[in-house]
């Protein structure tokens, strides 16, 4: 079996295809889910539950898939998920940039402020 290497710039494997690759041991070890983990878990559970069905958890693989090597390799997983959240939140017409954007400034400047 021939293992192509990513990293050599081979087009016919993508970022996250990793199958095959040597890449050394993996850390099986649970590890405690930050607050910032559990609020992005639940944010994705609730926008795809059929209930709400913003999107469908197919587009978000697919978001994640796309991204660049470089995107896919320096964000951490659930930053992945973030931005592919927003992303589809865009693409399917239930918020803008600018409205996320305005939004985030707001809450900016009441983290600086001190205010709730």
């Amino acid at each position: 079996m021939t293992v192509i290497d990513p990293a050599a710039g081979d087009s016919t494997r993508r970022q996250h295809d990793l199958g095959g690759l040597e890449l050394g041991p993996i850390d099986r070890d649970e590890h405690p889910r930050t607050l910032f983990e559990m609020r992005v878990d639940a944010m994705l559970m609730l926008l795809t539950h059929p209930s709400c069905g913003a999107f469908k958890v197919d587009a978000m693989r697919r978001a994640v898939e796309n991204y660049s090597r470089l995107d896919y390799e320096q964000l951490p997983y659930y930053q992945r998920w973030l931005k592919a959240i927003r992303q589809l939140l865009v693409e399917q017409g239930v918020l803008t940039d600018e409205a996320i954007d305005a939004r985030l400034a707001l809450l900016l400047t009441r983290q600086e402020s001190g205010g709730h």
